[in-house]
């Protein structure tokens, strides 16, 4: 890990914290909640390995990136998240026309907009856990207030280590509570190490970016509305543990095997589901999910 390299970039008004390795194609790697660049620490290294450029930004409002109005979350639309990985690909890929997407949890629904908004520059996508719904139901969240009592620690810990298919949302006035206790011993896949650097981000940056991103999604779908019912017409790849709790929200499984995921996405070329896997797949599985992306991306 010591070779990644680390560089902050403005875009779209706010300071932008990348960390990039190798030389090659681009591909962009889009983390999700509540994580940072560091998820994708893996597939960074394989893929540099192979003669790809890996990058890796942490998303507005996480981790070193800078700038974002976290008091106001109507900035953290889907167009401002969007806006800032298009101006991330000028800066640092201004004579590329396009790149490769990889992306995880809410990574996932910024590239699936990512795509929609400027297919122009995106080779192909490789999807993890969240699969295109037009539209998601929303929930009154709660936010950093609620958290607090806890720590950083240990609200990492429960969302890191949680493993259960049931519904998972942190509802205002419930928090944490509504979400099962961490286990005692962490996973195989997250040493202490590791999380303390999750948690070394967080307590410098709090929650209240990450949860904005949640807050906004009603926004997200007023403003979204003149492209209901447009097609992702790019090259996919969707993977998802057999555990993950996106892949047992009522009706998602029906939606992904029985048509209706390929309608929205004609260009999905194949879903995997990941035996015994849970949410966090590109940590819970490195390898195997680094030779995932890479032969899809071998296609192109």
């Amino acid at each position: 890990m010591e070779k990644i390299e680390h560089k902050m970039v403005d875009v779209n008004g706010i300071n932008m914290h990348v960390a990039e390795l190798g030389q090659g194609p681009t591909i962009l790697f889009i983390h999700g909640f509540p994580e940072l660049w560091y998820s994708w620490r893996h597939q960074m290294v394989y893929s540099a390995e192979r003669g790809y450029h890996a990058v890796a930004p942490d998303l507005r409002g996480y981790g070193d990136t800078a700038g974002a109005p976290v008091n106001d979350f109507s900035k953290f639309s889907l167009f401002h998240l969007v806006g800032d990985l298009i101006a991330l690909l000028e800066a640092i890929d201004p004579n590329k026309d396009n790149v490769f997407v990889v992306a995880h949890d809410w990574g996932a629904v910024i590239a699936w907009h990512l795509c929609l908004f400027r297919p122009d520059k995106v080779k192909g996508v490789g999807e993890f856990e969240c699969p295109f719904f037009p539209k998601e139901p929303t929930h009154e969240y709660g936010g950093e207030t609620e958290f607090a009592p806890y720590g950083a620690k240990v609200v990492l810990k429960k969302f890191l280590t949680f493993c259960d298919p049931a519904p998972f949302y942190f509802p205002k006035g419930k928090g944490l509570d509504a979400i099962p206790d961490a286990p005692a011993a962490l996973s195989s896949w997250l040493s202490e190490e590791e999380l303390d650097y999750y948690v070394c981000k967080f307590e410098k940056t709090g929650f209240t970016g990450p949860v904005n991103y949640y807050r906004a999604l009603p926004l997200d779908w007023e403003l979204t509305a003149p492209w209901t019912g447009v097609q992702v017409k790019v090259p996919t790849k969707f993977i998802v543990g057999e555990f993950d709790l996106v892949f047992h929200i009522p009706g998602a499984k029906e939606y992904i095997h029985n048509g209706g995921f390929k309608k929205d996405v004609p260009l999905l070329e194949e879903v995997v589901v990941l035996e015994g896997a849970a949410h966090f797949v590109n940590q819970e599985r490195p390898d195997e999910i680094s030779k995932h992306i890479y032969d899809f991306i071998l296609k192109f």
